[in-house]
């Protein structure tokens, strides 16, 4: 089949969109990416987005609008990729749009209940992607598979995240153990052991990816730039050792897996907060932009070396998502990424020097006496680039979903079985 993958994340940066030609079943699928391009939102419908994203209240009426709006846009983003790409859309099979998320709550999520309070989430967990598939369908004429992640709730998972799937094809390995990490607005990892099973596989979200750095870069340029492009303004910042100290206490950090979080916890309240701590450790805003980028690397680092590396052998980090191409924080993960051979826990992470000390990668080995580097490597090392590894997930997830097979997986998204993922909307006859 040739399917179209569509992703739109918590950034809401736009749309990427890859054509895909999939072929086989689960262990033997054969996955190849033609193309892929991305396709910016238009500039009102990003701000209705993050408006509601950001929980501000609406009614039902705007949101009904807004779920119909958004199907038109992602038909039009869709149509737009075949002309690109030039292929006509009735030699299309399939369409896998993830949809734009604009609640997530999973039966894991933290929440704060007051001033200095923490606790799980006792609240009905829940999702919601708007976008509307029938629209998609009628308006390209190909069938699309939509609303993914509540099929996994329902079995008790986090519906989230879903991506674990396409990783465990693309990259396992019979002796390398690997670590997919995206970063996107949201950093989060797949853990793919060498030679593991799809029940060995494990996965959760690390924490913030581009979302603070993209935040605060927007409010202090007054939203004339959107992200820190090639990582210009942190690099000419300092680094705030205290404040780093300050953000490395955040309690979904300590939280276990399987775990997810999004906008309603690292959202507008959380760049508020990060604000009021920049005014009280008097950082200008590119010391606050480097210190942001520097938490972000830290929090995919610790969740690394309290979650994964204690317990397997890791010989490769592939790195995708638009964080990829922020050469700081990669250029941070690199520094800082190092095993739990010694006594530190990571409950005991303390910078001292900023971040200019350089820290070498390694591994644990079956005998902790002997260390191996970590290769970190970009997507499209392996084939996959950068930006395209989420849209090409959404459409073999579509696929196996239209092949009624399931393709969450519960060791990554803490359901009870598996679940076939996604609703399908039929194109209308022809």
């Amino acid at each position: 089949m040739l399917v179209l993958g569509l992703m739109s994340g918590t950034s809401v940066d736009g749309i990427d969109v890859s054509l895909v030609r999939i072929s086989g079943a689960p262990p033997n699928l054969q996955i190849k990416l033609l193309n892929h391009t991305a396709i910016s939102f238009p500039t009102a419908v990003r701000k209705e987005i993050l408006r509601i994203a950001e929980q501000t209240p609406i009614s039902a009426g705007e949101l009904s609008q807004l779920h119909s709006r958004l199907g038109h846009i992602y038909a039009e983003a869709a149509l737009a990729a075949c002309k690109k790409f030039r292929i006509s859309p009735g030699k299309v099979d399939l369409i896998g749009n993830h949809g734009q998320t604009v609640f997530h709550q999973g039966p894991r999520s933290e929440r704060k209940v007051g001033s200095g309070e923490w606790r799980v989430a006792s609240k009905v967990p829940s999702t919601l992607q708007i976008g509307d598939g029938s629209i998609v369908a009628a308006r390209t004429g190909i069938t699309t598979v939509s609303d993914f992640r509540p099929a996994d709730m329902a079995l008790g998972g986090n519906g989230a995240p879903l991506v674990p799937f396409a990783d465990y094809a693309l990259y396992r390995h019979p002796k390398l153990g690997r670590v997919s990490l995206n970063i996107g607005g949201i950093a989060n990892v797949t853990v793919v052991p060498a030679s593991a099973t799809p029940g060995k596989l494990f996965a959760f979200d690390t924490g913030p990816g581009n979302m603070l750095i993209d935040a605060l870069v927007s409010h202090f340029t007054h939203g004339r730039q959107r992200f820190d492009k090639n990582a210009a303004l942190a690099q000419q910042g300092r680094a705030i050792p205290a404040l780093l100290n300050e953000l490395l206490r955040d309690p979904y950090l300590r939280l276990a897996p399987p775990k997810s979080t999004g906008r309603e916890y690292y959202g507008a309240a959380y760049v508020k907060k990060l604000l009021v701590l920049g005014k009280t450790h008097h950082a200008k805003p590119n010391d606050l932009i480097r210190t942001t980028t520097i938490f972000t690397a830290l929090s995919i680092v610790d969740a690394l070396n309290r979650f994964v590396l204690p317990k397997h052998k890791i010989h490769q980090l592939i790195v995708s998502g638009g964080g990829a191409q922020n050469p700081f924080l990669v250029a941070q993960l690199s520094a800082l990424l190092i095993s739990v051979k010694s006594n530190l826990k990571s409950d005991e992470w303390r910078v001292v020097s900023g971040e200019k000390r350089q820290i070498p990668r390694f591994a644990r080995n079956d005998d902790s006496s002997v260390m191996q580097p970590i290769e970190v490597l970009p997507s499209s090392a392996l084939g996959v680039p950068t930006d395209a590894k989420e849209s090409l997930a959404f459409a073999l997830l579509a696929y196996e979903t239209f092949h009624q097979r399931p393709s969450n997986i519960p060791s990554a998204t803490g359901a009870r079985g598996p679940a076939i993922l996604g609703k399908i909307s039929y194109a209308p006859q022809r």
